[in-house]
């Protein structure tokens, strides 16, 4: 092969690994984002589950209540049928029992009335969270869409971008000889969309390795093309 041809060959080679690395990180970017929205949306689907959760626990603690109003109405009810049957009572024996159920019912009573005081102050505590909750959830809403918006937007922008360099890529890629065209679409599917560097300071950049002076004077010859021997990659000087 000429000289002047695999020079050429080798530039233009350069020009398809931009558009080529572009591409790639272009896909790369774009496959992360289904991933990244997933985070997201489990994120405020957990912030969601709080929230019916404490509503869940203030459902409880009403029907909490509720039961103790209930028991205390029964208590009441039993206080009130024990006072109406105190005074048809005929020995001071039975009149003293009577006196001590009532007791103990008012004291049951009394205990009921304060567990409902406790639920009651629960509730309140309950529903300023569940407020708080919700005006927070409110805007964590407005942001998540504003992200899920923008990911989406990017994603459009991305799929743009490819859309116009897979053009240029269709361009670029009848100059190429198919034999090096062959080794280098094979070179960029293995080596992360890099198949092609260049030597700097006797190092390859694909791999940051040493390049030997010998190496590099038969990548100036042109007369066949050059790989690292570590990581494989096309290697060119901009000498």
């Amino acid at each position: 092969m000429p000289t002047l041809n695999l020079k050429s060959q080798l530039d233009i080679l350069v020009k398809l690994q931009a558009i080529d690395s572009e591409i790639y990180e272009l896909k790369a970017e774009k496959e992360a984002k289904p991933q990244q929205l997933k985070e997201m949306e489990a994120l405020f689907e957990a912030k969601k589950q709080n929230l019916a959760s404490l509503e869940k626990n203030l459902l409880e603690l009403q029907k909490q209540r509720k039961d103790k109003e209930l028991e205390l109405a029964s208590k009441e009810e039993s206080d009130k049928k024990l006072q109406t049957q105190l005074y048809s009572l005929k020995t001071n024996k039975e009149y003293q029992t009577m006196l001590q159920q009532i007791e103990g019912v008012k004291a049951d009573a009394s205990l009921i009335e304060d567990k409902i005081l406790e639920v009651l102050d629960r509730s309140d505590k309950a529903r300023l969270q569940i407020e708080q909750e919700k005006s927070r959830l409110k805007e964590e809403e407005k942001v998540f869409l504003e992200q899920k918006k923008k990911i989406e937007d990017r994603v459009k922008e991305i799929d743009d971008r490819m859309s116009q360099l897979e053009a240029q890529r269709k361009q670029v890629i009848p100059e190429v000889n198919p034999k090096i065209l062959m080794q280098y679409d094979r070179i960029l599917a293995n080596r992360d969309g890099l198949a092609i560097v260049v030597v700097e300071n006797n190092s390859c950049k694909g791999c940051n390795m040493f390049v030997p002076p010998q190496v590099i004077n038969l990548i100036k010859m042109y007369e066949r093309i050059i790989t690292c021997e570590v990581c494989n990659r096309m290697l060119y000087t901009n000498e």
